[in-house]
């Protein structure tokens, strides 16, 4: 059986109610219950607190757009476009195409490994967009480093977000973040391909 209510892998992913991947999804609904739950207490938690909603839907579009996921950078898009932020909206999507690059990439800690070093675009949002940003332009820095130089990590890259104003708290949020959207997007990206498969195959016979 399918899941009965909105699951935002499915809608991301594609997947029609009793197709063959939604039942696949079925056999583990443990798994995509729990990814809706995190997505719900990440997206649509009962009290905010000091991370705003605008701030978490206005990452979620920069790290889906540095990923050049289209539909799910417009589903994130969508949800900051209904709450208002036009300006906002718009700061992101700048931001998004400033930060384009192919990764991973940055330099490992003096040793055997320095020969994979790789340099590559050390991002800063452009100052023409500060204003609109405010502190989300250290989390844009903090993620596009998680998500293409993750190497690089370091408590001087922690501190930056402390100056900008990023409390422990909020800063553990921004971390959870950005790691639900990785794990978000890699498994829309395997069930596309799966469904892509599985298409493929009935095409066959």
């Amino acid at each position: 059986m399918s899941h009965p209510h909105f699951d935002v892998i499915d809608r991301l992913a594609g997947i029609s109610p009793g197709s063959a991947v939604d039942r696949i999804r079925s056999n583990r609904q443990v798994a995509r219950d729990n990814a809706q739950t995190s997505y719900a207490a990440l997206f649509a938690p009962a009290t905010p607190g000091t991370v705003l909603l605008e701030e978490r839907f206005a990452i979620a579009y920069f790290v889906a757009g540095l990923h050049r996921d289209e539909t799910i950078a417009t589903f994130y898009r969508d949800q900051l476009v209904a709450l208002g932020r036009r300006g906002l909206v718009d700061a992101v999507s700048a931001e998004i195409v400033r930060g384009q690059a192919t990764g991973p990439y940055g330099s490992y800690p003096a040793g055997p490994l320095s020969s994979e070093d790789k340099p590559g675009l050390e991002y800063r949002p452009d100052s023409a967009n500060r204003d609109v940003l405010g502190r989300l332009g250290a989390a844009f820095s903090h993620a596009h480093l998680l998500v293409f130089r993750p190497r690089d990590a370091s408590s001087a890259a922690l501190g930056m977000l402390l100056n900008a104003g990023w409390i422990t708290d909020d800063i553990v949020k921004l971390s959870q973040l950005i790691a639900f959207l990785s794990f978000q997007i890699r498994v829309v990206t395997g069930l596309r391909a799966l469904a892509a498969s599985q298409q493929q195959a009935v095409a066959a016979e």
